[in-house]
């Protein structure tokens, strides 16, 4: 018989049926017993009337995997509102080993490290497994949404030669008895391909050997990346971000509805156009010293608050940061644009860019901006950092062949899903978190 899942059981009253899934609780009162059985769509009651069955069920426990033939009968108080009677069991395996913790309470009761421990089964409890399918649903909406404008999903190394923002926080391994490193960022592979397709994107895992052991850094997570070429300025990165997001929550909330009233979320509106502020405006309305250098998490915080008053809006960009905070492909800000500021008294010019950050919730979320595009622009912002060419020369020598102004933007898939949700720890949304002290399960 064709097996049908639980969220289909309320079209098929009167038929008999075969669900299959795992025994998620049972319930044994004197003449009767209820097993809830749970599959990918959600729960399925079943009512078990025989003596003999329900004996031997009994002895069952909880997450024994299970295949139930029955009729589909109406009942209101039922998960759906029908149940299946008159039922036949079939086990489909061994008898489970009952988990650490009881799956079928509202809530997990472990603490967030022993879920992590047992991540396997840990998943499998709705309030887990409900952040993972909204990152599914945002993950394809980010998709969609580029492949509509005409970008080109590629797929760059994860083992490099080199580091890709700096040369420090990289996770450096043994390649053939030469030296090679995880990647941070598919960065150079991503600006070559604007030389070849234009628009493009990428969707995989980076590496940040940062010794931060804090709720919303990782040292393996997934990016979703975007560059594209023949852009005016680092305006024009920031309009096709807003539509991106716009298209991930879309998906978000058509995929993953279930989940979202698992969790109880209301999923935020993207203003037709983000609020933004300037790098010393936002230094400003966070209270910060004027020559701050970078926005530390306080600011960030205090900046999203302020959004949220005075724009109504749970996103901010804060545009034109420091070039002594960006990487050396950043565009420099030019005089007449708005993120040109004058320098500070000794600062050398230029000293901001047409770099930008996206605070989501106050939380930098994405970071983005236009880049440099021609060959001797590249060396020259190498040398006046101090920098050597030569760790960077295959990469640099693309752009003397001919590339656009371009720009492009990455977006933390988990600190996404961790701020739609609410989660008060990064790890509470990725399935097998990599950090500081944990490299397993």
């Amino acid at each position: 018989m064709r097996r049908v899942l639980s969220t289909s059981l309320p079209t098929h009253v009167g038929e008999s049926v075969t669900v299959t899934g795992w025994l998620h609780r049972r319930r044994l009162l004197k003449s009767v017993a209820f097993l809830i059985v749970r599959d990918a769509g959600g729960l399925a009651q079943v009512v078990v009337t025989d003596p003999e069955l329900r004996a031997r069920l009994a002895e069952l426990p909880e997450e024994t995997v299970l295949e139930v033939t029955g009729e589909v009968a109406a009942n209101p108080a039922a998960p759906a509102g029908v149940e299946l009677v008159k039922p036949s069991v079939r086990l489909l395996g061994e008898p489970a080993v009952p988990p650490p913790f009881d799956l079928y309470r509202p809530a997990l009761a472990a603490t967030l490290p022993t879920q992590l421990d047992h991540a396997s089964v840990a998943l499998r409890h709705p309030t887990r497994s409900a952040p993972l399918r909204i990152s599914a649903a945002a993950v394809a909406g980010f998709r969609a949404t580029l492949d509509a404008r005409e970008f080109v999903e590629v797929h760059t190394p994860k083992l490099v030669a080199g580091a890709t923002e700096s040369g420090a926080n990289v996770f450096a391994l043994d390649y053939f008895g030469r030296p090679a490193y995880l990647a941070q960022s598919p960065q150079f592979y991503k600006q070559m391909m604007v030389g070849v397709f234009e628009r493009v994107y990428e969707v995989g895992p980076v590496f940040r050997a940062e010794p931060h052991d804090t709720a919303r850094h990782l040292a393996q997570y997934t990016s979703l990346d975007v560059e594209f070429g023949f852009v005016t300025d680092h305006r024009d990165v920031m309009m096709m971000l807003r539509e991106v997001l716009a298209g991930m929550l879309d998906s978000v909330a058509v995929r993953a509805g279930g989940a979202l009233a698992t969790l109880g979320v209301e999923l935020p509106s993207v203003p037709v156009e983000i609020p933004s502020v300037h790098f010393t405006e936002a230094l400003r309305i966070a209270g910060a010293e004027p020559d701050e250098p970078d926005l530390a998490p306080a600011h960030e915080r205090v900046l999203g608050e302020w959004a949220r008053a005075e724009h109504g809006s749970d996103f901010l960009f804060v545009t034109g940061y420091p070039m002594a905070k960006r990487p050396f492909y950043t565009h420099p800000a030019q005089p007449g644009s708005p993120e040109h500021r004058p320098a500070c008294t000794g600062a050398v010019e230029p000293a901001y860019s047409n770099g930008f950050d996206l605070l989501f919730r106050g939380v930098e979320l994405v970071t983005g901006g236009q880049r440099l595009h021609r060959h001797a622009d590249y060396l020259a912002a190498l040398a006046a950092r101090g920098e050597p060419v030569e760790p960077v020369a295959t990469y640099v020598a693309a752009f003397r062949h001919g590339m656009p102004p371009h720009g492009g933007f990455a977006i933390g898939l988990e600190r996404f899903v961790s701020r739609l949700t609410g989660a008060a720890n990064v790890r509470e949304v990725t399935a097998f978190p990599r950090d500081l002290h944990r490299l397993t399960p």
